[in-house]
């Protein structure tokens, strides 16, 4: 093991290390808030809302991302006047966006699908309630469905942020240098191939296990049940005689 290829290497890595975290998180804000909507569209019954995001979620959970990605940034050139004349053409030439509009497009997919399970969850006994106080359209989504989907979802979409950012190292197929895309040419002009694979591997296991520790935190703190299962039995008794 040659530890200072290790060493000589680390700054490197973590430059790359900079742009997977930002794509990552990019792309999770812009998903998340994509599909909040369209998990409320997917649960519509006009048929008119509900099919477009079914036919949307279907394509990008059923098709590898590394092929949309392949779609979106070599598929474009061949639609190249087109989106020249809408003005587009600036933004598809560059492998950065095309990157970040795959992840974002596909990261959302599967948060509707998360969201709609999270509301689908959601006791009716309790939405009940909602419309016996008044509640109805807008603001029982956002007062009672939506807070307790996205409680419900958690777990679900924590494991969903990980898949993402270990799905940005597919980014280093279209000249993106990120951890993976920096790795490789380290390791091509080195040949130090475990040395180099094995410190971007634990560097992904670092922020892997940093992403469920806040997810883990947040989660505890959202519910009184895993509180109280902390607690010793006597004193959760305490708390809930």
């Amino acid at each position: 093991m040659d530890w200072q290829i290790i060493v000589d290497s680390i700054p490197a890595l973590l430059e790359g290390m900079g742009l997977t975290v930002q794509l990552t998180l990019i792309s999770l804000v812009a998903g998340f808030f994509l599909a909040i909507p369209l998990g409320v569209m997917r649960l519509s019954s006009n048929v008119l809302l509900s099919s477009p995001v079914l036919g949307y979620v279907f394509f990008f959970r059923g098709t590898p991302l590394l092929v949309q990605i392949f779609l979106i940034y070599y598929g474009s050139g061949q639609f190249r006047p087109v989106l020249q004349e809408w003005g587009l053409w600036e933004f598809f030439r560059e492998a950065y966006f095309c990157a970040l509009l795959t992840l974002i497009l596909n990261t959302a997919a599967y948060t509707t699908e998360i969201f709609r399970g999270g509301i689908q969850a959601v006791p009716h006994g309790e939405v009940e309630a909602a419309r016996a106080c008044g509640m109805s359209g807008f603001t029982l989504y956002r007062r009672i469905i939506l807070p307790k989907a996205l409680r419900l979802a958690l777990p679900a979409y924590s494991n969903e942020v990980v898949f993402l950012f270990q799905s940005t190292s597919l980014v280093s197929i279209i000249t993106l240098m990120d951890l993976t895309g920096v790795a490789r040419v380290i390791v091509a002009r080195t040949f130090d191939v475990y040395e180099i694979y094995i410190t971007a591997g634990l560097m992904y296991l670092v922020v892997t296990y940093g992403i469920l520790w806040v997810f883990r935190t947040v989660e505890f703190r959202l519910s009184g049940h895993l509180r109280d299962r902390a607690l010793d039995p006597v004193e959760a008794l305490k708390l809930h005689p």
